[in-house]
């Protein structure tokens, strides 16, 4: 892949969140058990990460790779036979990153039920360039009070992740200061 010239600083593209927002599906299969007969909760990981990425990849307008993963929620089992939806969409984004919010849904496939929500999680993306470095992504848009919601929510779980990672790495330089070796 070709590096994109990338815009001045002051000159940031846009993106609404409709413009990358997918969703992906997967019928569970005997393949996809774990021992008690539900799904593994790899499986569906890996099918959030399969949107998500599809997601970033659609909103940067390139490849991205998963930098972090956070929130993996597992609300209700997912069996075999279950249509499983994956929907997602960026929520944030930063210079090279993006927060990608995915909501999983289950259709029942001995009921006439509408599908249920059966996990979510929220996912760290960077946008990377044909050598593997960070570049530029386009600033997100959130349309509805819904998205509006997610990216300040977005800005928080942010906030959290960097004061988390600064806590640790000065405990770490403190106990190697004190000559504790993990």
């Amino acid at each position: 892949m070709t590096d994109q010239p990338q815009p001045p600083e002051g000159d940031v593209p846009v993106k609404p969140t409709s413009a990358s927002r997918t969703t992906l599906s997967h019928i569970m299969t005997s393949h996809d058990t774990n021992l008690l007969g539900t799904v593994h909760g790899g499986v569906i990981m890996k099918l959030v990460d399969d949107a998500a990425g599809a997601v970033a990849g659609r909103h940067s307008g390139g490849p991205a790779v998963t930098a972090s993963m956070d929130e993996m929620v597992f609300l209700e089992p997912v069996r075999v036979g279950d249509l499983v939806h994956v929907r997602a969409q960026v929520n944030w984004t930063g210079r090279s990153s993006m927060e990608v919010g995915v909501r999983v849904m289950a259709e029942r496939w001995n009921e006439s039920t509408p599908a249920q929500q059966v996990g979510s999680a929220y996912l760290v993306f960077a946008a990377v360039d044909g050598e593997g470095k960070p570049r530029r992504v386009p600033e997100v848009v959130p349309e509805t009070e819904r998205d509006k919601r997610r990216y300040q929510e977005a800005q928080i779980r942010r906030t959290h992740r960097l004061a988390r990672r600064r806590a640790i790495k000065e405990l770490r330089e403190q106990r190697a200061a004190e000559g504790i070796d993990d």
